[in-house]
């Protein structure tokens, strides 16, 4: 029997093992009760990349590259899914073939307002809507300047926000005293959760932009589209909407960042308290179980050769500021699908 031959059977017999790991029914022990059919518990999240390299150019100062902050993988990772990067940059055919690969999506934090990068959050959102409206429940979790975005894209107004002052600070979040949170976010926040956060500062926020409960209000896209949950004050005692959850989709936006306070470091004003990295992995929790009621399950082998762990993450902490690891894409990256 030659080499070649072996090779190419030890190949194929790896490849037939992963893939059926990858589409097995979950094997139930004897004597245990069986898991609810109707979730998916192999959910997979796609993270739109941002411009730049995340490090000021100290990794690749090049005009073609994009990144993603590793502690929206963890955040995603702790909640007990996998995550598809989705490069902006990626042409809209692309695009859409990953988004037909993943569970639910994440807008996260960054800078950029306008350009590509804009034009591609507002496909992805209108996919979103797109695949909720047809019948399949599709979550989507936008994160500080992802929540920014949203606002400008939901009021149909790029102007909306307006400037305040929360640079890298840890904040409260005050809620609404009339809305019920039991079907949000904070759903599974134990009581005494919730009062320690309209109390104490257990959230990290950074943003130069927001959005008023003014403007929320008078915005009549805004304020039919999304239920406000709660608001924070910024350094002046300016009141801003900190989190929101949209009426008939499976939509969260938080201004504030809840994957900083268990998986950043470079900053002294993140909140490292056991309460302040319960609310990271609640948030996990949340938005995982969101994506485990998706029916979406795609070929198993398109998963794997999309997955971000077929890239490595760079540590970038050693400036003791910004973020401790990212993974840096070229453009174009990834061409697999």
């Amino acid at each position: 029997m030659s080499n070649y031959f072996l090779i190419s059977l030890l190949t194929t017999s790896l490849f037939l093992v992963v893939t059926a790991i990858e589409s097995a029914e979950l094997f139930v022990p004897a004597g245990c009760p069986l898991p609810d059919h109707n979730l998916n518990y192999r959910p997979v999240i796609g993270i739109i990349s941002h411009p730049g390299d995340g490090d000021s150019g100290r990794i690749n100062n090049s005009t073609g590259v994009s990144y993603i902050a590793a502690s929206y993988v963890k955040l995603v990772e702790s909640g007990g899914a996998r995550v598809i990067p989705l490069l902006f940059d990626d042409s809209p055919q692309l695009l859409d073939q990953k988004l037909n690969l993943v569970n639910g999506v994440i807008f996260p934090g960054g800078w950029t307002k306008k350009g590509h990068y804009f034009e591609t959050i507002k496909a992805i959102f209108r996919k979103v809507l797109e695949k909720n409206d047809a019948g399949e429940h599709f979550p989507l979790l936008a994160i500080n300047h992802g929540f920014g975005l949203l606002m400008m894209i939901v009021s149909k107004d790029n102007n909306i926000l307006e400037k305040f002052s929360v640079s890298n600070q840890a904040t409260k979040l005050h809620f609404v005293e009339t809305v019920n949170i039991e079907d949000t976010v904070f759903g599974r926040f134990p009581p005494t959760l919730i009062k320690k956060l309209s109390k104490e500062c257990l959230v990290l926020q950074s943003h130069k932009y927001g959005l008023s409960p003014e403007k929320f209000q008078a915005n009549d896209d805004l304020s039919s589209f999304f239920i406000m949950l709660t608001t924070s004050t910024d350094t002046r005692n300016k009141v801003y909407v900190s989190t929101l959850k949209a009426e008939n989709y499976p939509i969260t936006a938080l201004q504030w960042h809840p994957e900083k306070s268990a998986f950043e470091w470079g900053s002294s004003a993140i909140p490292h308290t056991e309460d302040a990295v319960q609310v990271t992995q609640l948030v996990a929790n949340y938005f995982v179980s969101e994506a485990r009621k998706s029916s979406n399950k795609p070929e198993a082998q398109k998963v794997l050769d999309n997955l971000i762990y077929n890239y490595n993450p760079t540590y970038s902490g050693k400036t003791g500021k910004g973020y401790d690891e990212v993974y840096v894409f070229n453009s174009p990256a990834v061409n697999s699908v």
